[in-house]
């Protein structure tokens, strides 16, 4: 591990960190670990069921996520059935180890709402299939293009209280710049849409730093995003990963400008009453709704081609890609998936107890609740000291403050948190990382 002050003085945008280890430290896992015995092993009263829809109408330019662009109907109906045959296989695997309860779930992509409103139905009958009650928080992604009022109305009904749409900017010069061909018309009339459908919570994901934004420009953004009053704001910076389009292009994010924006939206959303959750994630509201989820301790059950479970000493999906011609590969043999081969858990990373205590530290650090240095030392039976002694090096460094038994990151802290966390990354997720990319 590098040295605090080497990080810091290197950019603050190494790496968006929402899991711990990243998908690209995943390898084959032989042999396969059978699902029933592993969640029957699994803490299973508070878990998160998460869809995973690898769809879109289109590719943006900075995107790296597992999503294939304008798929044929008939794959999109091939996916759906074998998405019906993991989901048997799953609940049959959580039942082996007896009652179990979802706390939370989550339909994400991709685009779900690209599916018409027959498959959306589909969707949320397997959701309930894998054992996800009525009324529990539930959040589904769209998109401008597809925030459609009687797939919206399918949403909703399903029992969705949260729909999240990507926006980045309201800007059509900014949004063609990094290979979005959107409208700003169309997304004010999905806003009025979703609005229409009433869900709980609107969240809207905007973008810092795109090619040719201004602090202007951003700002029309951020007031266009506000008078929708939102519950829920992310702010991204732009990333230009590898394979990406902007990534294939050299094209490169300016520091000095995403730091600027990053600053100016952070103040704004302050402002008008958000509370700021994470470097992203501002919220209107006190605290979420519904059943408590805790991702650092929490498992979660994943279905779907490019889907991730997480359990407490494994981490499983499928394969992973950002190229166009990877990502349809593996879907392409994903779909001709037997029951039998959903059966066991075949790529992915195994956490010894040093990637469980780092992974529990990195994820409550790098929120506003805070690392409780009392919950890991009950957790884990030592303090965060023998550990991680160089955690110690924040509050140094201006960047966390004890209060009472809780480390914080301070605003300075918070706006640096996509450097702090890959600095606590451990040597072999690293390498790891580093032999994906180099691949």
């Amino acid at each position: 591990m590098s040295s605090l002050d080497e990080a810091l003085a290197q950019t603050r945008y190494a790496s968006y960190v929402y899991a711990y280890p990243h998908k690209t430290a995943y390898r084959r896992i032989e042999p396969g670990v059978e699902l029933g015995p592993l969640w029957a092993g699994e803490r299973r009263d508070s878990l998160f069921a998460y869809f995973h829809i690898p769809f879109c109408e289109q590719r943006c330019g900075f995107c790296n996520l597992f999503t294939r662009p304008v798929p044929p109907e008939e794959l999109i109906a091939t996916y759906m059935r074998t998405l019906q045959r993991q989901t048997t296989v799953v609940r049959r695997a959580l039942d082996e180890g007896g009652a179990f309860t979802f706390a939370r779930a989550a339909i994400g992509g991709g685009t779900p709402t690209l599916l018409a409103p027959a498959q959306l139905e589909h969707l949320f009958a397997m959701v309930k299939e894998l054992g996800a009650p009525a009324g529990i928080p539930m959040s589904v992604e769209t998109s401008p293009e597809t925030a459609l009022p009687d797939r919206l109305a399918v949403v909703v009904a399903g029992g969705a209280d949260r729909i999240s749409m990507g926006v980045q900017s309201f800007i059509e010069s900014e949004c063609k710049a990094v290979n979005r061909p959107q409208q700003t018309a169309d997304v004010h009339r999905a806003l009025r849409s979703i609005r229409d459908a009433n869900p709980a919570t609107l969240n809207l994901d905007l973008m810092y730093g795109l090619p040719g934004q201004t602090p202007a420009t951003w700002q029309i953004t951020l007031t266009s995003a506000l008078e929708y009053a939102p519950e829920e704001v992310y702010l991204y910076p732009l990333y230009v990963r590898p394979l990406t389009t902007l990534g294939k292009k050299g094209a490169e994010a300016i520091d000095a400008d995403r730091i600027a924006l990053y600053d100016q939206g952070c103040a704004r959303l302050l402002e008008a009453g958000y509370r700021q959750v994470s470097l992203r994630m501002f919220r209107r509201d006190a605290s979420a709704p519904g059943p408590v989820y805790v991702c650092q301790d929490d498992g979660m059950v994943g279905l779907g081609c490019g889907a991730r479970s997480y359990t407490r000493g494994l981490h499983y999906s499928t394969e992973w890609a950002v190229g166009a011609r990877g990502v349809r590969d593996i879907i392409d043999r994903w779909v001709l998936r037997s029951e039998a081969d959903f059966a066991a858990a075949e790529y992915g990373f195994v956490l010894d107890a040093d990637e469980q205590r780092r992974r529990w530290v990195i994820l409550s650090l790098l929120s506003d609740e805070g690392l409780d240095l009392a919950a890991f030392r009950a957790k884990f039976g030592s303090s965060i000291d023998t550990h991680f002694p160089e955690v110690a090096e924040l509050a140094a460094h201006g960047l966390a403050e004890q209060r009472g038994d809780i480390l914080f990151l301070t605003h300075a802290g918070l706006a640096r948190a996509d450097a702090i966390g890959p600095w606590l990354y451990s040597s072999e997720v690293r390498a790891r990382m580093a032999e994906y990319e180099l691949a």
